[in-house]
C-alpha cells in the first residue's frame, strides 16, 4: 500500500489500460505522436507509483526523440536524454531535445551516482551486451534512487517489432523477408539494431544484484493479476510481451 505522505501516486494496472494500450499500438507507424504519447503518459503514471518525480533528475536512456521527456517534465522532473543515434533523437520531426545528449548506453556519459531515476523504456533489445547496459543504469544511479527498465521480450508477438511474426523461424530470415518484400533493410535490423532478449537473463541479472534491491518485476503493459506469468519459464517468455523490472539502490 502506497502511504500518502511519501510523493508517490497511487496506479492501477487495469485489463482495461491493457486494452486501450494495444488498441493505441496499432497507431504507432500511421501517428506516433498519439502513440507516443498516450505511452508516454502512461508510463510517467507508473512511475510516479514507485518514486516522487518533482525536482528529481532523470535521466532517459535511449529517449530518441523526446516522447517520454516531454511527460517526465510535465511531472516536474529535471530530464536529461541520452541517444546514441542522432538520427532517432529528431525521429517524426521532432526537434532534438535541448537537454540531449548522444552517448551510448554501453559507456553512459554520467558520473557514477549523479542521477535520482535511470530510466529506460524499449531501448534494451537493441544493444549487443544487455547486462552491460543495466549495469550501466545502475552505476549512475544514486544511493536510494531508482532505476526502471522495461524492454520488448523476444519471444513475445511483437519480439521481431516490424518483422514479426516471422522471427519466430529466425530473425535473420525475418530481417532478410522483409527486405525481400520492402526493397530496404528494417529498421529494427536483426544482429545490427536488435536482438533477442529474453526474460531469464535479466530475472537473473536483477536478483543477482548486491548493490540494488528489486521493487518490482511484471509485465508492463498487462493487468497486475497477471504477474504469476513470470514464475512459469516458457510462458513468460510469449506472454510477458515487455517486462519491466524496478530497482533501488542501495
Amino acid at each position: 500500500m502506497t502511504r500518502p505522505d511519501d510523493g508517490t501516486v497511487p496506479f492501477r494496472a487495469t485489463l482495461g489500460r491493457s486494452v486501450t494500450l494495444f488498441s493505441a499500438f496499432r497507431k504507432e507507424q500511421s501517428d506516433p505522436a498519439f502513440f507516443y504519447g498516450l505511452l508516454a503518459r502512461d508510463t510517467v503514471a507508473q512511475l510516479r507509483s514507485y518514486t516522487p518525480l518533482d525536482g528529481r533528475l532523470v535521466v532517459d536512456v535511449g529517449g530518441g526523440p523526446g516522447y517520454f521527456a516531454d511527460e517526465l517534465r510535465a511531472a516536474g522532473a529535471r530530464c536529461l536524454c541520452v541517444d546514441a543515434d542522432a538520427h532517432e533523437m529528431r525521429l517524426h520531426g521532432r526537434e532534438a531535445d535541448t537537454h540531449g545528449v548522444q552517448g551510448s548506453a554501453l559507456a553512459l556519459p554520467l558520473r557514477d551516482a549523479s542521477v535520482d531515476v535511470c530510466f529506460s523504456s524499449n531501448v534494451l533489445e537493441h544493444v549487443p551486451d544487455r547486462v552491460r547496459m543495466a549495469d550501466e543504469m545502475v552505476r549512475v544511479t544514486r544511493p536510494g534512487g531508482l532505476v526502471y527498465l522495461s524492454y520488448t521480450l523476444w519471444l513475445s508477438p511483437w519480439g521481431g517489432h516490424e518483422t514479426s511474426p516471422w522471427h519466430y523461424l529466425g530473425g535473420s530470415y525475418a530481417a532478410e523477408r522483409f527486405a525481400r518484400r520492402n526493397g530496404r533493410r528494417p529498421k529494427n535490423d536483426f544482429g545490427r539494431t536488435m536482438y533477442a532478449a529474453y526474460a531469464k537473463e535479466m530475472l537473473d541479472w536483477a536478483r543477482g544484484r548486491t548493490d540494488a534491491d528489486v521493487v518490482d518485476i511484471r509485465p508492463r503493459y498487462l493487468p497486475t493479476w497477471t504477474k504469476p506469468i513470470l514464475h512459469v519459464p516458457l510462458l513468460r517468455e510469449i506472454v510477458t510481451w515487455n517486462l519491466l523490472l524496478v530497482l533501488r539502490r542501495r
